[in-house]
């Protein structure tokens, strides 16, 4: 369905994708997970005919994206990370606006955006300037599916949205992929990683691992363990101090620690830092999650 081959891009002298490759399989809701600056929307830009690659090719549907870019803004579904509906135009224009583009009207495709636009249904009226976070994104979501595209495309469609509303987002997203939509999501959040049938882990436009979550993290075999004190300033610095231990990084309430050696347990890293007079100590071993295998992931790469 979406077929990337050695996909390279460079603005000047920065290089954002570096021989990317992956595929996307029919129905999948596929994910690029990454940071700012991984190289994701670069990415997307290309799949969706706004940039050209500089050296290798990729296909949406069988369709060449340099080649046969219209006939693949006919058949794919897009939503760009900022909001780029017309604002001085309500609700009920703008998704009517689409509608025209493609030649169709609203009914037409009504069954497949219904519960969606139900939701904001009694704001068609208002602009669509007006709405909060979580309208807009809903509105952007109905406009980028009423032609009924093959493949929807979603550049960050999370991003600066409350936590109900990504949680309503991505149950709308499974919903789709129920009715049979191929779905490319890019995202920075890492939990949104477990609810994706496959992801891409980027960084600094490269792919560092491709796989299920649930597999990604089950190839971690790295002891982790996770720490806390009365001074988690002191306590980050004190570990990445100590020889035995080869990364730290703040991790909520917590730091999460990988140990050189394997065969390390909490009790070796918690008498460490009662040498270091840390109190109110807390240490334990942990088991990882895609966060942490990410992270693992990057310092392989430095």
């Amino acid at each position: 369905m979406i077929k990337v081959e050695s996909i390279s891009k460079s603005y000047q002298a920065t290089k954002a994708l570096n021989r990317i490759s992956f595929e996307v399989t029919q129905g999948e809701l596929f994910g690029l997970i990454g940071p700012d600056g991984a190289g994701k929307t670069s990415l997307m830009r290309i799949l969706m005919t706004l940039l050209v690659p500089d050296e290798g090719k990729a296909s949406m549907s069988g369709l060449d994206v340099v080649r046969d870019y219209k006939q693949i803004r006919q058949l794919v579904g897009y939503m760009p990370g900022r909001f780029s509906l017309y604002q001085d135009l309500s609700v009920e224009e703008n998704l009517e606006f689409f509608a025209t583009v493609f030649g169709i009207t609203i009914a037409e495709n009504y069954e497949l955006i219904k519960d969606i636009y139900v939701q904001i249904e009694p704001f068609k009226k208002r602009l669509a300037g007006k709405l909060s976070g979580g309208m807009k994104q809903k509105l952007a979501l109905s406009c980028a599916l009423i032609h009924k595209p093959e493949i929807l495309v979603l550049d960050e469609p999370t991003t600066g949205v409350d936590a109900v509303s990504r949680k309503e987002f991505w149950e709308m997203l499974k919903k789709l992929q129920q009715q049979g939509i191929t779905i490319l999501v890019s995202t920075p959040y890492m939990d949104e990683a477990s609810l994706c049938d496959r992801v891409a882990l980027m960084q600094k436009g490269e792919v560092m691992e491709i796989d299920s979550p649930a597999r990604i993290v089950e190839n971690y075999t790295r002891t982790l363990l996770a720490a806390r004190s009365d001074n988690m300033n002191r306590l980050i610095q004190d570990v990445r101090n100590w020889d035995e231990v080869e990364s730290a990084y703040a991790f909520g309430q917590f730091i999460h620690v990988t140990p050189k050696r394997n065969e390390m347990e909490a009790v070796e890293l918690e008498k460490f830092l009662m040498t270091q007079k840390h109190e109110k100590l807390q240490v334990n071993e942990i088991s990882p999650g895609i966060e942490d295998v990410f992270m693992a992931l990057m310092k392989e790469k430095e």
